[in-house]
């Protein structure tokens, strides 16, 4: 058996361009981004409760990863990570995108800046056919409608929904007893044309499509591809096929779930069957953050969606390369690997055999020959969290105050105040779901965490967080 070193060397040695098929083409890249789906929602990761076996087929010839993370409880700023391979706080997004005076009011941007490095741009560069399909929301949303268009990022086509600039799918609601469908997010024609509508229960179909058609463009180029598949379904307001529709919101939850799974087979399936694409395409699964409490699962973790707990950040990861990766490795589980989103952005260079830009710094680390199977390393420096700053709580989902800062380093995460009070210490080798505090047991862990969390706070650009008070408790019947 060969050292981890070794693997590491031959990885390099014998470069991913170099491993691509007969044509020598470099491999395509497919990132599918699910919205507010939770750790423990797939079959694959354990829900008995729902059925992903579309899903869960890629996962049975990939490897599922069990220790990564988003770098952001909430999608801009997740988004903004998996975007640009660093820190969301460097470019001033920390939670959603809202209209202008909300933003302004968190000391958040309007939108992603378009001198942030993009995975899109670098790729396009290095002579990759790259397109968008699905929810952006890194500008032009709401009042935001000067914002730059999805393709100043370095995409060549994108089709997009009700939070972003550019060609777009708007959902039409229907719900039983309705005689024709409903109309929202109608203000959003307004921010980029052609619109085309579509049942909200179908939607991903429509982004599917296009993705396929964007597939068979770059084919024809002889282009290898780089493509978002960026699905909004799981988001509420959960809008199920009327012949599903659910009594409670868990219910509702689930079946859009499986009608998503669903309608990802066809992609899915286009990938499987072509031998071509099959054996010289690598896709990502992960969802941006967790899952809304009352909706998804977040499994075995403390916290939701908005939080900097586990619940809140911990994402089920899926790498499927079946012409790529290491021999024997379909179907595992990597349990020993901490990294996160950002991570993924040099990877994919690296996998893609493309040089990083001179001039451009990834807070993210190269992980390629993990997410192919050929190791099990974990990121060297730690991952450190800044809640949203409109986010001390979030009633009437969450009404007790949330800490504002966390990192994950090894085996210990911390959590604090931006101050550094408030430090609760959890062992993650023994006790993932964070309900055992041992901060008392190892003082100078707690002091070096701290420490490091706070400086990397103040080292970043700051947001309005310290300066907005936590909403006062009111009786959710009001709400």
């Amino acid at each position: 058996m060969k050292c981890a070193a070794c693997l590491l060397l031959l990885f390099f040695m014998v470069g991913p361009a170099d491993r691509a098929g007969a044509a020598g083409q470099r491999p395509n890249i497919v990132m599918v981004l699910i919205d507010d789906m939770g750790w423990g929602d797939l079959s694959c990761f354990g829900n008995e409760d729902a059925r992903t076996p579309n899903i869960d087929r890629i996962a049975s010839e990939g490897i599922r990863f069990t220790q990564f993370y988003v770098n952001s409880p909430i999608c801009s700023a997740s988004r903004c990570a998996l975007t640009t391979g660093q820190y969301p706080q460097r470019w001033r997004i920390t939670s959603y995108l809202d209209g202008r005076a909300t933003n302004a009011r968190r000391g958040v941007a309007d939108w992603l800046d378009v001198k942030a490095p993009t995975t899109a741009r670098i790729l396009h560069d290095a002579g990759y056919a790259t397109g968008h399909f699905g929810k952006w929301h890194l500008g032009g949303q709401r009042d935001v409608d000067d914002a730059p268009p999805i393709s100043a990022y370095g995409f060549d086509a994108s089709l997009t929904n009700f939070e972003g600039m550019g060609a777009k799918l708007l959902p039409l609601t229907l719900k039983p007893g309705d005689e024709k469908p409903g109309k929202i997010w109608q203000d959003a024609e307004r921010l980029g044309q052609p619109v085309t509508w579509m049942l909200r229960s179908r939607i991903t179909t429509g982004f599917v499509d296009a993705a396929l058609a964007f597939i068979d463009k770059a084919r024809i180029e002889k282009k290898p591809f780089f493509i978002n598949l960026w699905p909004d379904d799981v988001h509420s307001p959960w809008w199920p096929p009327v012949e599903k529709w659910g009594h409670s919101k868990h219910e509702m939850y689930r079946a859009v779930l499986e009608e998503m799974d669903r309608q990802l087979g066809k992609f899915f399936e286009r990938l499987r069957s072509d031998a071509a694409l099959r054996d010289n395409t690598l896709l990502l699964f992960c969802s941006d953050n967790g899952p809304e409490p009352s909706g998804g699962s977040h499994g075995p973790f403390r916290g939701w969606k908005t939080t900097i707990y586990e619940g809140g950040t911990r994402s089920p990861l899926i790498a499927w390369a079946p012409g790529l990766m290491e021999k024997g490795r379909a179907g595992t589980r990597n349990e020993t690997s901490v990294f996160a989103a950002f991570d993924l952005v040099p990877s994919m260079l690296t996998i893609a055999g493309v040089k990083k830009p001179s001039g451009v710094s990834f807070d993210g680390e190269d992980l390629a020959p993990v997410l192919l199977g050929r190791g099990t390393a974990s990121r060297q420096a730690p991952v450190f969290w800044r809640r949203p700053p409109d986010r001390k709580n979030w009633l009437p989902h969450i009404a007790e105050s949330q800490p504002d800062l966390s990192v994950r380093e090894g085996r210990w995460k911390l959590l604090c105040e931006y101050d550094g009070l408030n430090a609760s210490l959890y062992d993650m080798e023994a006790d993932r779901g964070e309900r055992h505090d041992c901060a008392s047991d190892h003082p100078e862990v707690v002091a070096r965490l701290k420490q490091a969390a706070m400086s990397w706070h103040q080292s970043m650009p700051p947001d309005k967080g310290p300066q907005l008070p936590a909403e006062k408790p009111s009786p959710v019947s009001r709400r």
